[in-house]
């Protein structure tokens, strides 16, 4: 299922449109576990925990059916990565519980842009002003989102913002890591040592879930294994500049279950803060397959 496949550009756009819809699914989920929707609220930490726990045991049973084939890995990267990953998903899970979800989701495409800059020391890439342009853009869109003439700047938004910091810095990892080990490797040894570090950290916020809240803690977990599945076969079947756009319908997907179920919708500010940081990352997007196109054309 994770081995590369004939270019496919319609299954591959509709396993991205999947993979959005589900992603939005579990920052629903979230929302009403740190909310009091289904039972005493939660803590971001038991909610994180949850998400890796059964997102491990879908991962490892399809693992041992599948039995891909598995290399030496690079733990210490792997570590690095899901450290960040697991830091990235509780900050998003916990903003989910205090703003629109359509803003969570909205700040933390900002992630690319934050892996953009974040490459740069370690990684060494150099970066044009094209991209640097994107940057701001998206940067200007989380102002916005920000709600600067409340007042006060939203909790939630911060953490929103912290999460796709984190996030972006996980994108350095995996791009160390893609092309040296397959991305069933990738999945199980990130969710395992994921799991781990939310064992750890759970510990001292821990409370017994209702059985409503355990069926949304298990939702998560398999909603987002299935999640990772359709976005890698879908990157197996078409290039990321042409997948990546369709990724950002996680946005509508989060409005829209927010709207239907909580009664939420986006007002002016979330909409245009939206528009504007979907702007940033589609020009990074945009100048991402530009420069693959350059650096793969013959000579």
């Amino acid at each position: 299922m994770f081995t590369p496949r004939a270019p496919n550009p319609g299954l591959a756009a509709l396993l991205t449109l999947l993979a959005a819809a589900l992603l939005a699914g579990t920052t629903l989920l979230a929302k009403a576990l740190g909310t009091q929707a289904l039972g005493p609220p939660l803590h971001a930490l038991q909610i994180s925990h949850g998400r890796f726990l059964f997102a491990f045991l879908a991962i490892a049973t399809m693992t041992a059916l599948i039995r891909p084939r598995f290399n030496r890995p690079d733990l210490a990267t792997h570590a690095k990565r899901s450290c960040f990953g697991w830091a990235g998903v509780t900050l998003m899970f916990a903003a989910a519980a205090f703003i629109p979800l359509s803003d969570a989701t909205a700040i933390s495409f900002l992630n690319p842009v934050f892996g953009m800059m974040l490459a740069i020391p370690l990684l060494g890439e150099r970066v044009g002003p094209i991209r640097w342009c994107a940057a701001a853009i998206g940067l200007a869109g989380a102002a916005i989102l920000m709600r600067p003439g409340s007042g006060a700047i939203a909790p939630g938004a911060l953490l929103a913002l912290g999460a796709a910091m984190c996030l972006g810095a996980e994108l350095i990892f995996i791009k160390r890591l893609s092309g040296r080990e397959g991305p069933w490797q990738i999945l199980l040894i990130n969710n395992a040592i994921g799991l781990s570090i939310a064992t750890l950290a759970v510990i001292w916020v821990w409370a017994a879930p209702t059985p409503a809240q355990w069926a949304a803690l298990a939702g998560i977990g398999l909603l987002m294994a299935l999640a990772q599945a359709c976005f890698v076969n879908a990157m197996a079947r078409g290039d990321a500049s042409y997948v990546a756009p369709f990724f950002y319908t996680a946005l509508v997907f989060a409005a829209l279950y927010d709207g239907v179920i909580f009664g939420v919708w986006p007002d002016w500010v979330s909409v245009t803060g939206a528009a504007v940081v979907l702007c940033g990352a589609g020009l990074l997007v945009w100048r991402e397959g530009r420069r693959r196109k350059v650096t793969q054309r013959p000579l």
